[in-house]
């Protein structure tokens, strides 16, 4: 999935975040909702934990693939715009494309001839395509933490909270 096709402009996006919860949210999601089920909880409440760990995956996937922009080879243990080498675009690239629509030619060729992926960071870089995915993010994280405050009050429900924070937060 993750190196599908992206000829359609318009799917591409919609792509990406499909990819992003098999990839990464589906597991937290599960997993949520398996612990919530073990332990005895109702279907409305697995449903909810299923909702918190959705909405974290994705929120934690973005800022991943933020930092892949912006932070070092030391803090990530990869080199920077390891996706863009991979061929890969990701939040930061669509949003930058927005403003760049010259990244799409890029993107449709998955970064394969030289100096595109030196340019495609370039564009991401004068855009607000970084900007927008910590938003996005964001707006993951207060959705994540809006179905933990559904759960009842205790430092359990606090910690998720925390976590949102953590996720949104992190630099590597």
């Amino acid at each position: 999935m993750q190196l599908g096709g992206l000829d359609e402009e318009e799917d591409r996006f919609s792509q990406y975040m499909d990819k992003t919860f098999s990839k990464t949210a589906s597991l937290m999601a599960y997993s949520c909702k398996g612990v919530a089920l073990l332990g005895g909880s109702s279907e409305e409440l697995a449903d909810t934990a299923f909702q918190y760990g959705k909405h974290l995956g994705i929120a934690f996937q973005l800022v991943d693939d933020l930092l892949d922009f912006v932070s070092s080879v030391d803090a990530m243990g990869k080199p920077v715009a390891a996706d863009l080498k991979l061929g890969l675009a990701t939040a930061p690239v669509f949003f930058a494309a927005q403003k760049h629509p010259e990244l799409n030619e890029l993107i449709s060729r998955r970064f394969s001839k030289p100096g595109d992926v030196k340019k495609g960071l370039e564009l991401v870089k004068s855009s607000d395509g970084l900007e927008e995915t910590r938003f996005l993010a964001q707006k993951y994280c207060e959705e994540a933490k809006r179905q933990a405050l559904l759960l009842n009050p205790s430092s359990f429900r606090q910690e998720l909270v925390v976590i949102c924070d953590k996720v949104l937060n992190r630099n590597k």
